[in-house]
């Protein structure tokens, strides 16, 4: 292993890559500190600290900085984190299936890709104003800015947090036009792993290892439990991301003059988990608004006081177990969505077809199209079951264990899927470099399984 990594410093081009990419990634952690003027950033830091974070408000900031690498607690340049690009390429994707332009676009291949990134770009800077007008809306009501400085701080703060998010935006595609792994993951990834260190610190803090521990503290039970759920979700989200289904492909002969070509024998590899993290992205953020309509809701008079809104609301609290049915049902739903979106039977039928190839014991065309489908709806399935397992874990471990559901989160939950998941993609490309090299990758068995198909 310590080969390996000698191995990469040794070729030039490697070495400059992983060096631009760190270099970048500094960059932003560096203005992650950078505040927006105009705002009492001692005011709002302080807000942060003692916001109850249980509330469905502080329940949705939480999850929202995770998600995007970026920061609420105190009004920083990077605020709005890398989540507007992230909402303008997902609005363009889903348009793409219902709008022809956009479809015939995807189909132009690589200056198709590049015209629909134009039009990302454009479509993230609106997002990004909405976005930042609301927050700093809310936070000059609140009573942070500066006095006299009310709507001049707004101003500076949406040009500022729209400037930020732009700037990530381009930080990310440096990464990956010179860079190597994808730009915009390492960011996000490069969010969650600055706020770890603070959960595992609040776990030691707050562990006391005696016999009879106090209330309020984590046993050994407790602590036995968190190390062995980072452990299996490590594990499993390893298994689950490298797990492929693979689909045997005869390649027809043909004779060309007196020679037989053709004939070859390969495998169309299927993700058992084709959506990644997006299916748990979509189904978490969607879950941030009953709660909170609800609780807006419950201040109207007439609403306030009535048992059956109070038994709706204790439902859809984010504990409750209706709650946590409904958001395992969702990840199902949009883990089904997005393979739906992402793999097309038909096309990749009909590629097959038009070279050559075949899958043995069907007819090629819609045969095939119809068994790749039924064989995806199938392992699909059990990638949307583990991801629906990652994402009540944090909820199971507090409710059992009495864990702050953040660190529960970081230590077993998404935020820990997102990380092994960026890792192991960041892993497989650095391998690629070096066994395109003729060196030795990271595993002594040669390259790491299931990263290539």
């Amino acid at each position: 292993m310590l080969g390996t990594f000698a191995n990469i410093f040794k070729i030039p081009d490697l070495r400059n890559k992983i060096l631009f990419t760190i270099a970048l990634l500094v960059i932003y952690r560096i203005g992650y500190h950078i505040p927006v003027p105009g705002f009492d950033q001692e005011q709002i830091t302080k807000q942060a600290a003692s916001r109850d974070k249980e509330t469905p408000l502080g329940r949705a900031a939480e999850t929202l900085q995770m998600f995007t690498g970026g920061t609420l607690s105190h009004s920083s340049l990077f605020g709005l984190g890398i989540m507007p690009y992230i909402s303008a390429s997902i609005i363009l994707m889903l348009l793409g299936e219902i709008y022809p332009p956009l479809r015939k676009l995807r189909q132009e291949g690589a200056s198709g890709h590049k015209k629909i990134n134009e039009y990302t770009r454009y479509l993230t800077v609106p997002l990004c104003i909405i976005q930042a007008l609301m927050f700093m809306r809310m936070a000059a009501l609140d009573g942070y800015t500066y006095p006299g400085m009310h709507l001049r701080a707004i101003i500076m703060g949406v040009l500022g947090m729209t400037a930020g998010t732009i700037f990530l935006m381009w930080l990310g595609e440096q990464i990956d036009e010179y860079g190597i792994g994808n730009g915009i993951s390492l960011i996000i990834m490069a969010g969650i792993l600055a706020r770890m260190p603070a959960a595992v610190i609040g776990v030691i803090e707050k562990t006391d290892l005696r016999v009879a521990s106090e209330p309020g503290t984590y046993g050994i039970l407790t602590l036995v439990f968190l190390v062995a759920a980072f452990v299996l979700v490590v594990a499993g989200a390893i298994l689950i991301t490298q797990g492929q289904r693979r689909i045997p492909i005869q390649q027809a002969k043909q004779m060309r003059g007196h020679r037989m070509y053709g004939g070859a024998r390969h495998y169309l590899p299927l993700r058992v988990n084709h959506g990644g993290v997006m299916p748990i992205i979509f189904a978490s953020s969607l879950m941030m608004f009953p709660p909170i309509i609800l609780q807006q809701l419950a201040r109207i008079e007439a609403l306030g006081g009535s048992v059956v809104m109070q038994k709706i609301m204790e439902a859809f609290r984010p504990m409750a177990y209706t709650y946590n049915v409904v958001y395992i049902v969702l990840i199902f739903v949009f883990a089904y969505f997005w393979t739906t979106v992402q793999f097309q039977p038909k096309d990749m039928a009909k590629n097959l077809r038009d070279r050559g190839s075949f899958i043995p014991g069907l007819r090629p065309g819609y045969r095939t199209a119809e068994y790749l489908e039924t064989v995806m709806i199938r392992i699909t399935y059990f990638g949307a079951a583990f991801l629906a397992i990652i994402a009540v874990v944090p909820s199971v471990v507090t409710q059992i264990f009495g864990v702050d559901y953040i660190t529960a989160s970081f230590l077993g939950g998404t935020g820990l899927l997102i990380v092994v998941s960026v890792s192991l993609d960041l892993v497989q490309r650095i391998e690629a470099n070096l066994l395109m090299r003729n060196y030795e990758g990271f595993s002594s068995a040669g390259r790491i399984k299931g990263a290539y198909s």
